[in-house]
């Protein structure tokens, strides 16, 4: 394989944020592996109503071409195309044809390629295979020759070696400077804390905890809640909601709070070691930022001066009530040079390549208390 590679990408989107988590993960990725002298081809589908919610338009660090679910003839195309790709990655949670892209991605291996699953939601992805012995995508991870994460460590890299994974790599989530950085004031994202997430099923009922809880027990603090889903649930009197916030404001939001709260999905909190993308977007913009305990955190930021951790509500509010305006811009000031030192996706690019076995310097780049198969 040479070391610069056309790679094909089947995923969400790479253009729309909208229901659409990972889109900044796949953005800083792509933008980096771009600048390393990769070519990108990303194939999404129209769905969920994504496009009418772009955030962006196509970049220049990447080739995006959409297939129509209602019109199958579209994603044979796509699939006949990235037939020529030397690196060919199914990633999870497409929200699509699932299924039919795991199976139908390992017919396309030739001499001189590689096919790849890259899982951005590994610990779920375990969990339901750990349930049902007969889902048919356990036969088919022995099949891939790599396995890529969205983070997890070594208990998601244990997870999907029992499952038979020829290799597993963690490239957890970064900070990409030229995106996401410190930003003015926005009067509408003014609050003593945000948070930003949209309404799912397995986090809910912690958004719950360390964020409607609090909200009610301070009663004279502003809280902002942002993110698609949340209309129709019930919220304290101080709560305001700011719906789906595109990725041109993220850096305002980050920038504007007292706080920035991080609640981890209940499947990525059990785990550990999952760093959410607005956990260094926060970082980045210099925000000070109040995560869920995760076992891990400490791997990425240092709590008590670079994040502030809390185990439940009450912890949420305790740190709330102690927060000072110019403490909290201590910790996001100490936030935002770890990650910018440590934690960027020019990093995880590098791990990327050190995992294919790439030439260059990617292995040396990668700090070995983030990256690596270990998490």
């Amino acid at each position: 394989m040479n070391d610069r590679l056309d790679i094909a990408f089947f995923a969400s989107s790479l253009v729309s944020s909208y229901w659409n988590g990972a889109a900044t993960y796949y953005r800083g990725l792509a933008r980096a592996l771009h600048a390393r002298g990769h070519s990108i081809t990303f194939h999404e589908p129209d769905a969920y109503d994504r496009h009418a919610h772009r955030d962006i338009p196509d970049p220049p660090y990447a080739r995006v071409v959409i297939w129509r679910p209602d019109v199958p003839a579209t994603l044979d195309a796509c699939l006949e195309a990235a037939r020529r790709a030397d690196l060919v990655v199914k990633a999870s949670g497409v929200g699509v044809e699932d299924a039919l892209l795991e199976a139908r991605v390992l017919e396309l291996r030739r001499p001189g390629n590689r096919i790849a699953f890259w899982d951005v939601d590994a610990p779920a992805t375990l969990e339901r295979l750990a349930r049902d012995p007969g889902d048919p995508f356990r036969t088919l991870v022995p099949r891939y020759d790599h396995v890529f994460t969205y983070g997890g460590g070594e208990p998601v890299v244990a997870g999907y070696r029992r499952l038979g994974a020829r290799a597993c790599v963690p490239i957890y989530n970064a900070l990409d400077p030229a995106t996401h950085h410190p930003a003015p004031a926005d009067p509408r994202f003014e609050a003593d804390l945000a948070f930003l997430g949209n309404r799912l099923p397995d986090r809910e009922a912690r958004v719950e905890e360390f964020f409607l809880g609090p909200a009610a027990a301070l009663p004279g603090r502003r809280f902002l809640l942002g993110g698609a889903g949340w209309d129709a649930r019930a919220v304290p009197a101080n709560v305001r909601r700011a719906g789906h916030v595109g990725t041109a404001d993220h850096n305002a939001w980050n920038s504007t709070p007292l706080a920035i709260l991080n609640v981890s999905r209940e499947s990525m909190a059990r785990n550990g070691f999952s760093p959410a993308t607005r956990v260094f977007e926060a970082a980045g913009a210099g925000a000070c930022l109040v995560t869920d305990a995760w076992e891990g955190l400490e791997r990425f930021l240092e709590p008590g001066r670079e994040v502030l951790a809390a185990r439940d509500g009450a912890e949420v509010v305790a740190h709330l009530a102690a927060l000072t305006p110019a403490r909290a811009r201590r910790i996001g000031a100490a936030a935002r040079a770890r990650v910018l030192a440590e934690h960027t996706y020019d990093r995880r690019a590098a791990a990327v390549e050190a995992a294919l076995g790439l030439g260059g310097d990617g292995a040396g780049r990668a700090p070995a208390s983030a990256e690596g198969t270990a998490g």
